[in-house]
C-alpha cells in the first residue's frame, strides 16, 4: 500500500509566506508612489473616485496658472495706460498755459507745441509697445471686431461680450423714449425788442448745466444780434440760441436730464411777450398753456430735458444723454446715438459683434460659463478723445503742429474737451481693469485654492 507523506507544517509556512510577501510588496508599492490605490483591484470603486478627483485637481490647477496669467497680462497693461495717464496731465497743463496769449511769447508757445508733439508720439508708442509674450495689448489688438455700425450711432465701446461657438453677436436697439434737450422759449412778438421805457434795458438771466450769465438788450435791439450774444457765453452756460419767427429758441446744448435752461426776468422794461416751455413731445414746439408773460416772471423758469430710453438686446439700458448702456454676464457695453438715433422712437441694428476681446479661462471647466471677455481699445492718439462740435469731430491727434487743435494758432477750448475726453477714457479703462484683477481674477484664485 503506497503512502503520500506530507509536511503540512511547512505547506502552511509557505503558504503565509505567500500571503506576507504579496502584502509586503502592496505596501512597498504604495510608499514608492505615496497612493492607496495604484490598479483597479487595490479598490475598484475608490479607483474611479479617485481618478475623478485627479482630473478635477488637474484642471483646478490649470485655472489657478490662468487666472494668475491673467492677472499678468492685467498688471503690464495698467502699466502702461497709467503712463500714458500722466502724460495727458502735461498735455492738460500745456494747454491751460498757452490759453494765457498776452502772457505768452510766439517763442513759448512753440515750445510747447515741440513739448506736445513729443507726448503724442510717447503714448502712440507705448500703444504699440506695451506686450505680453509678444501679444499686443493696447494698439486695438484685445478690442472687440464688429460690422454694420449703423449710421445712427455715433460711437460705441464693448468693455466685454461672450460670442459663444459661433463667435456672432447682433446688438439691437429699441428706442422707446426719444432725448431731449432742456429749452425754453421767449416770444417777442417781432423781430427786435421794443421796450416801453426806451432808456431802460430788457436784462434776464439765462442759467444752464454749466452756469449761469446776465444779459441786457436795448430797445430795437435785432433778434439776431441777441442770439449772438447768448451764443457767445454757450460753452460757459450750457444754453444755445436760434431766432424762431418772432422769438429766442433756448436749448441746453446737450441732451439729457441733467441739462437745463431756465431764465429769470430781471427787468422787463415794458417788454410785450411771455416765456414758454417747449412740448414734451417736440422740443421744436412751444407748449400750449405754458406762457407766462415777462412781467409776470417773479422767479426762474426752468426746463430740463429728457434722457434717451432704450432696450438692448431685451435689456433694459442704462441712459445718459444720448447714451445708452448695459451690464450682464454675457454683454457689456455702452452706445453712443446720434442725433436722430437718439430723438426718434425707432428699432436700430446697431452693429454686429463678429470676435475680438481678450478671452481668459478662469474655471476649471472649458465652457462659456467660465470664461470671461474683456475689451481693451486701441490707446493710440487717433483714439482717444473722440469729441464732436458744431459738427465737427476731434480727436487727441489733432494737437498736432498744423492741425486744428494745435497750440500755437489752433482751437484750444476744443483741445482742452479733447484731452479732458481722453483722460476719462483712460481713467475709466484703467478703473475697469482694476475691477477685473479685484473682483474677478482675485476671487477666483482664493476660491479655486480654496476648492483644490
Amino acid at each position: 500500500m503506497s503512502r503520500i507523506i506530507t509536511n503540512v507544517n511547512s505547506l502552511v509556512a509557505q503558504r503565509m509566506l505567500s500571503q506576507h510577501n504579496l502584502s509586503l510588496n502592496k505596501s512597498l508599492e504604495r510608499l514608492s508612489t505615496g497612493l492607496a490605490i495604484n490598479r483597479g483591484a487595490d479598490d475598484p470603486a475608490g479607483l474611479i473616485v479617485s481618478e475623478r478627483l485627479r482630473s478635477e485637481k488637474a484642471a483646478l490647477t490649470a485655472a489657478i496658472g490662468n487666472a494668475e496669467r491673467a492677472d499678468h497680462v492685467v498688471n503690464i497693461a495698467e502699466g502702461g495706460l497709467q503712463e500714458i495717464s500722466s502724460l495727458l496731465l502735461e498735455v492738460q497743463a500745456l494747454i491751460g498755459e498757452s490759453a494765457n496769449d498776452a502772457g505768452l511769447t510766439a517763442e513759448e508757445k512753440a515750445a510747447n507745441q515741440l513739448q506736445v508733439n513729443s507726448i503724442l508720439q510717447t503714448i502712440d508708442r507705448i500703444s504699440d509697445s506695451t506686450t505680453f509674450q509678444g501679444a499686443k495689448l493696447l494698439n486695438g489688438a484685445y478690442d472687440f471686431t464688429v460690422s454694420a455700425q449703423a449710421s445712427t450711432v455715433d460711437d460705441f465701446e464693448i468693455r466685454g461680450a461672450k460670442l459663444g461657438h459661433g463667435n456672432f453677436r447682433t446688438v439691437n436697439v429699441s428706442v422707446t423714449a426719444s432725448a431731449q434737450h432742456g429749452g425754453l422759449f421767449l416770444s417777442a412778438g417781432r423781430r427786435h425788442f421794443d421796450l416801453v421805457d426806451p432808456l431802460s434795458t430788457f436784462t434776464i438771466e439765462i442759467e444752464g448745466a454749466k452756469g449761469s450769465r446776465e444779459f441786457s438788450f436795448a430797445s430795437g435791439t435785432d433778434l439776431t444780434t441777441a442770439i449772438d450774444s447768448i451764443n457767445a457765453f454757450k460753452a460757459t452756460t450750457g444754453v444755445s440760441a436760434t431766432v424762431s419767427s418772432t422769438g429766442i429758441v433756448l436749448k441746453s446744448t446737450d441732451f439729457g436730464s441733467a441739462a437745463f435752461v431756465a431764465v429769470d426776468v430781471i427787468n422787463d422794461a415794458g417788454q410785450t411777450g411771455a416765456v414758454l416751455t417747449l412740448s414734451s413731445r417736440d422740443e421744436n414746439t412751444a407748449s400750449p398753456g405754458s406762457a407766462t408773460a415777462f412781467a409776470s416772471v417773479t422767479n426762474k423758469i426752468k426746463d430740463s430735458g429728457q434722457d434717451v430710453r432704450a432696450i438692448v438686446n431685451g435689456i433694459h439700458a442704462k441712459s445718459v444723454g444720448k447714451t445708452v448702456s448695459i451690464n450682464t454676464d454675457f454683454l457689456d457695453l455702452s452706445i453712443d446715438l446720434s442725433d436722430t438715433g437718439a430723438t426718434a422712437r425707432t428699432e436700430i441694428t446697431a452693429f454686429h459683434i463678429t470676435g475680438g476681446g481678450a478671452q481668459f479661462n478662469l474655471g476649471p471647466s472649458v465652457n462659456i460659463t467660465n470664461q470671461m471677455s474683456l475689451g481693451v481699445q486701441n490707446v493710440a492718439t487717433r483714439h482717444l478723445g473722440r469729441t464732436v462740435d458744431a459738427g465737427a469731430a476731434y480727436l487727441l491727434d489733432d494737437l498736432g503742429t498744423g492741425k486744428s487743435l494745435n497750440l500755437e494758432d489752433g482751437d484750444l477750448e476744443n483741445a482742452q474737451k479733447v484731452v479732458d475726453k481722453a483722460i476719462s477714457q483712460i481713467s475709466t479703462l484703467r478703473g475697469r481693469l482694476g475691477a477685473f484683477q479685484t473682483h474677478v481674477i482675485g476671487t477666483t484664485i482664493r476660491s479655486l485654492g480654496v476648492t483644490l
